[in-house]
């Protein structure tokens, strides 16, 4: 990491050599291993290492980047001069420029993102088998296999900027996935699990994720249709957390100044009901989306995103800020480990409590397509998952689709479940709306 941050202190100093009126220059770089198996073959090892330094020079209100990832002396330079010519020739841009020095984060804490984890061939590969195998021999009905997957990474930032700031910190992630096939008659089915996390010690063992996997698995053969009916819709915690991700697409600078959102002007206003808090919090230690500062060297600190359904801010980085007349948040780089709490009264146990409360419905374990519209908010995906009827699972359901609108899905969110889901940026469980059109048979 040395070398990096003098690379990023050299491009900064050539810079304000050169003229320029500001510069800011960041390095991101990781290596890894990951290893995939299929039937107990090992079909790839993979080692990858990827990092580049990438400057950017204002003159005034003219901008111009470049990037290398060579850091040598003479390529950094040449980086420099490249960024420099760029900026030279382009047009003002009255919101281009660094965020404001008093926001930068000069005295951060250590996110404790960084863990060692072996790296070691013979361990991933390991690793991968024995969850594959597990899942292999774990049913007869288990008949292939889509494979399992280990990967482990590690890596560094430094970011720098010409009001003097520099910052730097390490990260790790490690994963383990598994795949297999379930055949019943002549129907076959797949499904998955996996466990995702910075500190290998906190991953879940091979076992354990083939155990889901198959369990996941099994529970899809005989999977049907259902005719076309509006009933209420629980999304499982797996993917749950992406009602709230399209809320942070809504509220962003980007999707806001070019009007391309939902909830343009919703500052101030519901966007979920009146029960339902949504807290951000950057600094929680090895937290899957923790960062001590943002992409722009803007301290990081929590705050309520969402309290009791009203939008207390919108996510901005400084352009965005400008463009809309308001101050940065820190969200350049995105969203720091959001934390959706219900109140006491729509907070339930489990999913099978969130079950009984549905009464009749679909809970839904997968999604396929991209038919969101973010401008609308209109929403229409493909959907399997489970039949419920008086609280308890009928049978596995395929080949439907759910629409409904975004931004009256969020608001007729109806109950929450206790199963948090800790492997996402995103922390929440199981979540209840109220009808959705379903389209089937």
């Amino acid at each position: 990491m040395d070398q990096a941050i003098q690379a990023v202190e050299a491009a900064l100093k050539q810079a304000t050599k050169r003229g320029a009126s500001a510069a800011e220059c960041a390095i991101s770089h990781s290596r890894g291993l990951s290893v995939s198996t299929r039937l107990g073959e090992v079909e790839t090892v993979e080692f990858n290492q990827d990092g580049s330094l990438g400057i950017t020079v204002y003159r005034g209100q003219r901008k111009g980047s470049a990037s290398t990832s060579d850091l040598s002396a003479e390529a950094v330079r040449a980086t420099v001069e490249k960024a420099d010519a760029i900026a030279r020739f382009t047009s003002e841009d009255p919101f281009a420029g660094l965020a404001d020095a008093e926001l930068m984060a000069f005295d951060y804490p250590d996110p404790a993102l960084f863990y060692p984890a072996t790296q070691n061939p013979a361990d991933a590969m390991e690793w991968a088998l024995a969850c594959e195998q597990a899942a292999l021999s774990a049913d007869a009905r288990i008949v292939n296999s889509d494979g399992a997957h280990f990967a482990s990474h590690c890596g560094f930032r430094v970011y720098g900027n010409s009001h003097g700031f520099t910052g730097h910190y390490m990260s790790s992630r490690q994963s383990l996935s598994c795949m297999p096939i379930a055949k019943e008659g002549e129907r076959m089915e797949r499904d998955y699990a996996y466990t995702i996390a910075r500190d290998p010690a906190h991953l879940a063992t091979p076992e354990q994720v083939a155990k889901e996997a198959v369990e996941n698995t099994i529970s899809r053969l005989g999977a049907r249709s259902v005719p076309t009916c509006s009933v209420p819709v629980i999304f499982h915690r797996d993917l749950a957390h992406g009602l709230f991700g399209a809320l942070a697409t809504a509220i962003s600078g980007g999707s806001l100044y070019r009007k391309s959102s939902f909830l343009l002007d919703h500052l101030g206003k519901a966007v979920l009901p009146t029960w339902l808090t949504i807290d951000e919090d950057p600094l929680v230690p090895g937290g899957l989306a923790s960062s001590p500062f943002d992409h722009e060297g803007v301290r990081t600190q929590a705050q309520p995103i969402v309290s009791d359904g009203i939008l207390n801010t919108y996510l901005l980085t400084s352009y965005a800020g400008r463009k809309l007349g308001m101050p940065t948040t820190g969200h350049a780089g995105g969203i720091h480990n959001w934390f959706v709490r219900p109140d006491a009264a729509h907070r339930v146990a489990d999913l099978h409590s969130l079950c009984q409360q549905m009464g009749t419905g679909l809970l839904v374990t997968e999604l396929m397509g991209q038919g969101v519209n973010m401008v609308s908010g209109d929403y229409s995906r493909g959907a399997a998952g489970f039949w419920v009827e008086n609280g308890t699972i009928q049978f596995p359901v395929t080949e439907v689709t759910i629409a409904g609108n975004l931004k009256d899905m969020l608001m007729n969110i109806q109950a929450i479940a206790d199963d948090v889901d800790p492997r996402h940026g995103v922390q929440t469980g199981s979540v209840l709306l109220g009808k959705m059109k379903v389209a089937g048979s």
